[in-house]
């Protein structure tokens, strides 16, 4: 553990193909992180990686714009590499509203939720959501809720019953008092709605893929707080080399969620943050259009792979 606190995960590494020479050890995917070499996730992630170029077909969920540097030596590996998203955006091109109800959702919907934002301005709510599978304590829950009172922002949290370890998710009387009117918390929402609301200003994420690419596709900056597996990865991209976010510490406090929440929604960083994002936006929609990038390759691996199997 000691290699957690003593710096050398600020290691800097410049000889990872597809990546910023000033990549660290810290910005890499927690199952590469382990000291463990029988740990049961490396050794998976090595046996796929090794796989690679035998494969059919490799497809992933991004776009040639955001990420060509790092498509670049995947398709070096295998030339039957075909980015096609952001996808939900490519459901644009599907007319069958007998698809609609399909989802993958872990958790109910409340969808009243969007008749709450409905009755917001534009840009006035702070989004937050942590995913189907982050873990808290009870005490960076209370953290991250008395920061989100203290921005006097309107705010969006989704907070799942299970998401404090052990215990369930609640915060005390006075929180519901302070907040009451520009809080509206509850346990899941239709996240891809939710996201295309004017309302809404910014998001505070897990740094999860799915998060991540629908923020950059809806022009959403971040407030980043990455838990584990690749979402590190995701934090430093989105901080670093999109320049859509901005981290907050691991050990979260109430004051720093306060100053982050207020940047974001009315401080100049927050501003060149969300400029930055529509920019991403523009090139997302421009690559899921007809004849865009994403929308070629989807043709492709259908014309090239899937018919031809």
């Amino acid at each position: 553990m000691s290699d957690v606190t003593n710096g050398y995960l600020e290691t800097r590494l410049d000889w990872i193909q597809g990546m910023n020479k000033d990549i660290k050890l810290r910005d890499f995917p927690s199952f590469i992180r382990t000291t463990d070499i029988n740990d049961t996730m490396l050794n998976y992630l090595m046996t796929e990686s090794e796989a690679l170029p035998k494969g059919s077909a490799v497809v992933i969920n991004t776009f040639d714009a955001l990420e060509q540097d790092s498509l670049t030596p995947l398709i070096a590996k295998n030339p039957r590499t075909f980015s096609i998203g952001p996808l939900h955006l490519m459901q644009q091109h599907i007319h069958d509203d007998q698809l609609n109800p399909i989802g993958s959702n872990l958790w109910k919907e409340d969808t009243s939720c969007i008749t709450w934002l409905d009755t917001k301005d534009p840009g006035s709510v702070i989004y937050v959501n942590f995913g189907s599978i982050t873990i808290m304590t009870k005490e960076q829950l209370i953290e991250f809720g008395w920061g989100l009172a203290n921005s006097k922002k309107d705010f969006l949290w989704i907070t799942r019953p299970d998401i404090v370890g052990g215990d369930e998710a609640m915060m005390p009387p006075e929180f519901v008092d302070e907040t009451k009117g520009r809080g509206m918390v509850t346990s899941w929402c239709p996240q891809e709605q939710v996201m295309k609301h004017p309302a809404i200003g910014g998001f505070l994420t897990h740094c999860g893929w799915n998060s991540t690419i629908e923020s950059i596709s809806n022009g959403i900056p971040l407030i980043c707080w990455p838990f584990f597996a690749e979402q590190q990865t995701n934090c430093r991209y989105s901080c670093v080399e999109w320049g859509i976010g901005m981290e907050i510490n691991t050990d979260v406090k109430r004051e720093e969620v306060e100053v982050q929440v207020r940047e974001i929604m009315d401080g100049e960083k927050g501003k060149m943050m969300k400029n930055k994002s529509l920019e991403w936006k523009k090139k997302a929609e421009e690559d899921v259009a007809i004849g865009g990038s994403s929308y070629i390759n989807f043709h492709k691996l259908i014309t090239d792979v899937l018919l031809r199997n």
